[in-house]
């Protein structure tokens, strides 16, 4: 194979297909799935020791022993990687004045009786979904250091350790729910799914979508009323 040849093939397809825009860089979707995959492995583990029914679970740890070990060192580790995420997004994740118009008609969009103009690179949803699990892992992190034995529990009173189980719990399920919608609306967002696995989306995806930030990553106008997107 020549240079010049692998250099083409070796380019993001965007580079070379004038009909693509990139969305999400390589960092971006790698980190996010490693966030994805902690979250896959904190949640098997957490049900297996939240009741006995789950508890067969554990054998995807080698034993019920090294999972109790395990699971609060990846619940570390997806606090580090989705802060380190959300470090680079929380600009593009503040809300607008047109994102509680979005709010007010969100049952509309769903529906597809009503599409609201977009400003940013994110909808009102996928903002509120960003600072919903902003504070959810919070939670969850400063109360499972309060029941994490052998470590820190010790020093907390046992009143301390029962109430930060309750939290614990609490914000284990809220952020259960928000995974459940965040993946049934990138499914149901045709195109999302291949902007978080390549890295692209086409112009006509992101002029419908996101018409305000396809003008600031291409320079372009947003699409006439009543057009729809191209997958």
């Amino acid at each position: 194979m020549t240079d010049k040849a692998y250099s083409h093939e070796s380019r993001p397809r965007y580079e070379s297909d004038p009909n693509l825009v990139p969305r999400h860089s390589q960092a971006t979707r790698l980190t996010h799935w490693a966030v994805a995959i902690a979250y896959v492995l904190l949640f098997a583990s957490g049900l297996a020791l939240f009741h006995p029914y789950f508890y067969w679970l554990s054998f995807l740890y080698g034993g019920g022993g090294f999972m109790r070990v395990l699971h609060p060192f990846l619940g570390v580790a997806l606090a580090v990687l989705f802060y380190g995420y959300a470090a680079g997004l929380w600009r593009d994740n503040l809300l607008l004045p047109s994102d509680k118009v979005w709010l007010r008609h969100v049952f509309d969009v769903m529906n597809k009786r009503a599409e609201i103009p977009v400003e940013g690179k994110y909808n009102a949803g996928e903002k509120l979904m960003f600072w919903s699990m902003v504070g959810c892992i919070l939670a969850l992190l400063l109360s499972g250091l309060v029941i994490w034995r052998p470590y820190f529990a010790p020093s907390f009173s046992a009143p301390a350790r029962r109430a930060a189980s309750v939290v614990h719990a609490f914000f284990a399920f809220v952020m259960f729910v928000g995974i459940g919608v965040h993946i049934y609306a990138a499914w149901w967002t045709k195109g999302s799914i291949r902007a978080m696995t390549r890295g692209y989306v086409t112009r006509a995806w992101a002029r419908f979508h996101h018409p305000g930030w396809y003008r600031q990553v291409a320079g372009a106008e947003p699409p006439p009323p009543g057009k729809g997107p191209v997958a």
